[in-house]
């Protein structure tokens, strides 16, 4: 019986470098799958991992109708064992649902992958769908760390350096740290304890640097 597995953990936790391992272990079998992401840091129509591995995808727009373009790759033809669906966060509602109905009725496995929660600590629509449906999720067992070193469970967005809370939910970034002026928007990973008290890196690096104040008299 084919199964809807959803694949989860924070930002740097691996989660399309075991996207890209599952694939490669299905293709190895003899299987033949069909990959597909949306808003991956290296640009459209690209699945890549911070390892520096990366495929061809299919993009993954709004629009996109996961039923209709696999039943007319079928028709045509075209043989469909399994989807990895990358970055599966940003799919809207109706999508999720499209992945679980080829799941059910056309017997196709369906590998997803993403982050729970946004910057915010709320719930993508994505996400909060597959943990509605799928059959199987899995939490992954590498843990991203925050920088105090312990285990990160929220994504942090800074603009300019700064940790926000509010604004647009996608806004693609990159957690890794970059040489010259800061990026205008970056993402870290932290603990909740962190997250809470809007305490980054860099801020509790000033924060540790800062002069002590002189003592009066």
């Amino acid at each position: 019986m084919a199964e809807l597995h959803f694949f989860t953990g924070t930002m740097d936790s691996g989660k399309s470098t075991l996207a890209l391992q599952t694939n490669h272990n299905h293709a190895a079998r003899g299987r033949v799958g069909r990959i597909f992401t949306t808003h991956d840091r290296a640009g459209a129509a690209q699945l890549s991992s911070r390892l520096g591995l990366t495929h061809d995808a299919l993009e993954v727009d709004p629009e996109f109708d996961f039923w209709r373009y696999v039943v007319t790759a079928l028709t045509q033809g075209g043989r469909v064992d399994y989807l990895i669906c990358d970055e599966a966060q940003f799919y809207t509602r109706s999508q999720i649902d499209q992945l679980a109905k080829i799941c059910d009725e056309l017997q196709i496995d369906v590998f997803a992958f993403g982050i729970l929660t946004d910057f915010r600590t709320q719930l993508f629509e994505g996400s909060s769908r597959l943990i509605e449906l799928a059959d199987r999720v899995n939490v992954l067992q590498v843990e991203a760390l925050c920088w105090c070193g312990k285990r990160a469970t929220h994504n942090a967005r800074t603009e300019d350096g700064i940790m926000v809370t509010e604004g647009e939910v996608i806004v693609v970034g990159d957690v890794e740290e970059r040489g010259g002026p800061p990026a205008e928007v970056a993402y870290e990973v932290l603990c909740r304890q962190h997250h809470r008290r809007n305490l980054t890196a860099a801020r509790a690096k000033a924060v540790s640097l800062a002069p002590e104040p002189l003592p009066f008299g």
